[in-house]
């Protein structure tokens, strides 16, 4: 195997390298099936046994109250934004713009009914959250969504935002599990895997019992919560080898401690690359204006100009240091460190930073 590069992509992302070796060593016969999971019926015993772990493991991470149901779904977060309406709006819903996919969320959920925009910060390029003081909640809304961590921009709630009694739904993409979160908080979290948890194409939901009631049976069958809870996620066959990735990281967590060990080292993360960004004299500059609002999975930056960023793009890609374009929307440099990522490679990066400025 030739030598693996420090992997910054915003996702699909590093996955842990101890995974990636138990996944090789069981992909041609899992544990004396004869068979890869790839190649085996999603009804099947051992495919069950797989699931039902993955299941128990998240529950165990997170603490998850018996009240909520746990589903691996298809169509990533971005069918989350069209299901979450569907199933939960009955009259309007508050959303708290962050970014770009919160603005996605908001699109689907116009579709579906009245959307009242309870904060947002794009007229200052999304650099901050809202503060809680500037939410204009409604206090008949169905309920209030927000996204807890934005890729693009490199921001994120470190507090759950203050909603009364109305349900709160988070879109936890690009976060999930990077800490202990209370999910008796939530109605509803919903996450694309590919960030922070496994490979592309699997969508985790963790949803209340009461919020699953709410789904009508006038519904698109496949887009009806009630209908994947009944079916135990095996509505349709689903992304069978994604779960059972997912399923392994689980255990990575477990075994490294769970949330509070994985927070632990994901703070030391950030800071070490925060704080010589911070002490770099301007050379790079961080993008977020509210140091409180610093994101510990994307660390977003700008260097003088866009030809002195792709040159250090460039170079640091020639040293194995891949990914760290920022998205093309905002342009910038992006050093996204999720969970999986390792220490090492941050060290490696401020390495390269401290020696591309004396040399630029």
């Amino acid at each position: 195997m030739g030598k693996r590069v420090f992997n910054f992509s915003a996702g699909p992302a590093v996955l842990p390298e101890e995974v990636l070796k138990q996944a090789q060593e069981e992909m041609l016969d899992y544990r004396g099936a004869g068979m890869s999971v790839m190649e085996m019926s999603h009804r099947s015993k051992t495919f069950d046994n797989i699931i039902k772990e993955a299941e128990a493991d998240l529950r165990k991470l997170l603490d998850i109250p018996e009240n909520y149901h746990v589903l691996f779904l298809q169509g990533g977060a971005t069918l989350q934004f069209s299901m979450v309406p569907l199933n939960i709006m009955q009259n309007k819903a508050d959303y708290i713009v962050t970014g770009a996919w919160s603005k996605k969320a908001v699109k689907e959920a116009k579709r579906v009914g009245e959307v009242n925009i309870a904060a947002s910060t794009e007229d200052e390029n999304f650099t901050r959250l809202p503060r809680q003081d500037e939410l204009n909640l409604s206090p008949d809304a169905s309920y209030v969504h927000f996204t807890s961590n934005n890729t693009i921009f490199g921001t994120e709630y470190k507090t759950e935002p203050e909603v009364g009694d109305v349900p709160l739904v988070c879109d936890a993409s690009s976060d999930i599990l990077h800490k202990k979160i209370d999910v008796a908080k939530y109605a509803l979290i919903y996450a694309g895997a590919q960030k922070n948890m496994g490979p592309s194409g699997v969508a985790l939901v963790i949803i209340r019992d009461d919020m699953v009631q709410r789904s009508s049976d006038d519904l698109h069958t496949y887009l009806n919560y009630q209908i994947h809870v009944s079916k135990n996620s095996l509505y349709n066959t689903p992304n069978t080898y994604g779960i059972y990735i997912i399923g392994l990281v689980y255990k990575w967590l477990l075994d490294m401690g769970g949330l509070d060990a994985i927070y632990k080292r994901n703070v030391e993360k950030a800071n070490y690359l925060y704080d010589y960004i911070d002490q770099s004299n301007g050379y790079y500059k961080g993008t977020v204006t509210v140091k409180e609002d610093r994101s510990l999975m994307n660390v977003t930056f700008r260097m003088q100009s866009e030809e002195l960023e792709k040159k250090f793009i460039a170079e640091a890609t020639e040293r194995g240091l891949v990914g760290l374009k920022g998205h093309r929307s905002v342009g910038g440099l992006r050093a996204s460190i999720y969970n999986a990522f390792p220490p090492e490679g941050v060290e490696a990066l401020v390495d390269f930073m401290k020696e591309f400025k004396e040399k630029n």
